[in-house]
């Protein structure tokens, strides 16, 4: 009787999914299928694979490796100073916060500072290096989708931090081993699924960016987003533009399945 209970109380649930994820996948598919005149085609699927967007493919991966690489570097090491600090959970709130602000905003804030005027340039200038073109590059594109996304990378490896039993460290230093090898043996190894969701919860979004590479790189920077955009908004050419999120959900999968975690390793 309870297990018939409990059935109903999932109803909202896979109702959610069909709604939100099933059928808006469905649509995506369904339009992959025509093309600019609504004629059904497969020229969209075999567009994909042209040099054009093979290159934006390639740019997207490249981009999104750049910057799941910039935020694990600085991430990583300022998870494990969070730890050990005394406050850390308000030093994790105080550093989570502004990824509450809306992305817009924050767009908008980088345009200021790394304006010709901006504060960046007025240091510069008062350095005795001059005023520098920051704004529609590759670093200015970088560094803001860096601070973006570094948040999402420091809370799972954080949490993975925090569930390292300490005595597993303290029985490597007691057999004699370095800090770089206890770091390289013991507490990496342990705590790589935090990695793995970080890399995650970085890698995947920043494949499909597409507002920053407009106002921060000046569209110097063309991604799988920013041709979803484009074909969405200003082509009006649907079924290619569903073509591209096709394919995008697919190397999201594959990367979901690549890097997700199985268990739980040297946990307290």
């Amino acid at each position: 009787m309870m297990k018939n209970k409990s059935k109903w109380y999932t109803i909202p649930y896979y109702l959610w999914i069909a709604l939100f994820v099933i059928a808006p996948v469905l649509l995506i598919v369904y339009y992959s299928f025509f093309d600019i005149e609504d004629k059904l085609t497969l020229s969209n699927y075999a567009k994909f694979f042209t040099p054009v967007y093979l290159k934006m493919t390639l740019n997207s991966f490249w981009y999104a490796f750049l910057i799941t690489f910039f935020s694990l570097v600085i991430a990583y090491p300022t998870a494990y100073i969070l730890t050990k600090t005394k406050h850390k959970q308000l030093w994790l709130l105080l550093i989570i916060l502004p990824s509450w602000i809306n992305l817009l905003l924050k767009a908008y804030a980088f345009l200021g500072i790394f304006g010709t005027y901006g504060a960046t340039n007025e240091v510069l200038e008062f350095l005795g290096i001059g005023k520098q073109q920051i704004l529609f590059t590759d670093f200015s594109f970088l560094f803001v989708s860096v601070y973006i996304f570094i948040p999402f990378m420091i809370l799972p490896i954080f949490n993975a931090l925090e569930k390292l039993n300490p005595t597993l460290v303290d029985a490597s230093k007691d057999l004699g081993a370095s800090a770089w090898t206890t770091f390289a043996k013991v507490i990496f190894p342990l705590t790589v699924d935090g990695v793995k969701s970080g890399c995650q919860a970085v890698f995947i979004p920043a494949l499909s960016l597409f507002m920053i590479t407009r106002l921060i790189a000046g569209n110097r920077v063309i991604t799988l987003g920013t041709a979803i955009e484009q074909h969405f908004l200003i082509t009006q050419d649907w079924g290619m533009g569903s073509t591209i999120a096709v394919f995008l959900i697919i190397i999201m999968i594959v990367i979901m399945m690549l890097t997700g975690s199985k268990k739980e390793r040297g946990v307290r």
